[in-house]
């Protein structure tokens, strides 16, 4: 097969292809949903350097989950992950069926193909952007990849083109093709191993492959923080279930009602910082209080060192806000204190 000789040449060395740990794996393919792959690289290296095995993982608290993924977004692909170490731990290790793989939490599909191909040899495709693109392209298929009609055709292709023999390379092949040559934009089809029997080259169609369904349209938020210091401490709390950044820390959290009073003036630090999450685009306000007294503040917020920060997990827009406090001078930073 052509791009098995092409992978061969080209195929990207990565620091988990060819361990056959199945643990190894896995984890490389929960951080690369929704992560670049080499900012997933680094993630990946931290988290086998804390977490060098599944039952290591499993015995981690959530916090150290969350607070080593802190940086990568969609977090509850870190909760699953935890969640399912422990699943692993508890029936005595890693499922070797597709079927095993796929009831643990968080693992679908792809990532039951993908783990269960490269670890224990199974003949699964596994399909995701790249293999679509890939596939789409060559095929000439037309068929909206994000619905179900296009979701059941694309896989069904992957399985019967899989040679059972070789499902890890085919997989990787797949996936790095996809990453490296026949890319979304400015695709490498004049030097393609397979560009004479590529239908969209044929037909003048690679930038329009693969078909997408509009999206859903994007919601706006709007909100506060505000960051209360008091005697060297300041208040936290944990984001509850049901919306998101579940179980990250943040500070006070105002959303759909007035700025409460603190007891002493709010220092505006910055206005509509923007983050961009899927489907959605927040905008939040950021504010000092330094108030005299201890302000009362709900039952959810706790008082924590604000030296000991940096061992919570927070969201990347309130990491956004502790930058701006700790670049911010003092009021006295600039006084002689010879």
């Amino acid at each position: 097969m052509a791009l098995l000789k092409w992978f061969a040449v080209h195929g990207r060395e990565l620091p988990w292809r060819g361990i056959g740990d199945a643990y190894g794996i896995w984890v490389s393919e929960v951080i690369l949903q929704q992560t670049r792959i080499d900012q997933g690289t680094e993630y990946w290296l931290r988290f086998m350097e804390r977490f060098p095995t599944v039952e290591a993982l499993a015995a981690a608290s959530e916090d150290e989950v969350l607070r080593l993924w802190q940086g990568l977004g969609y977090y509850s692909r870190a909760r699953n992950m935890h969640a399912a170490a422990r699943q692993i731990v508890a029936q005595g290790g890693f499922p070797t069926t597709i079927e095993g793989l796929r009831s643990l939490k968080g693992v679908g599909d792809y990532t039951a193909a993908a783990v269960g191909s490269m670890a224990f040899g199974l003949p699964a495709a596994a399909v995701d952007g790249n293999v679509y693109r890939v596939l789409a392209r060559h095929y000439g298929i037309d068929v909206p990849i994000n619905t179900t009609r296009g979701k059941h055709t694309f896989e069904a292709l992957a399985q019967e083109l899989l040679p059972h023999d070789r499902p890890s390379e085919f997989n990787q092949a797949m996936m790095d093709f996809g990453a490296t040559w026949c890319t979304p934009r400015a695709p490498r089809c004049m030097d393609c191993p397979v560009a004479v029997t590529c239908e969209a080259l044929r037909s003048g169609r690679v930038e329009k492959l693969p078909v997408k369904e509009k999206k859903m349209k994007i919601q706006e938020r709007r909100f506060s923080y505000i960051y209360v210091r008091h005697d060297g401490k300041t208040a936290l709390r944990r984001r509850p279930a049901g919306d998101i950044w579940q179980g990250l820390w943040e500070p006070l959290f105002i959303e759909g009602c007035p700025l409460p009073d603190l007891g002493c003036p709010l220092t505006l630090l910055a206005h509509d910082v923007k983050h961009v999450l899927t489907h959605r685009v927040l905008l939040a306000d950021f504010f000092l209080a330094e108030p005299e007294s201890k302000p009362i503040l709900p039952a959810a917020y706790q008082w924590v060192d604000e030296q000991d920060i940096d061992n919570y997990a927070l969201p990347r827009l309130v990491e956004k806000l502790i930058a701006m406090l700790k670049n911010r001078k003092r009021p006295h930073d600039d006084e002689d204190r010879s």
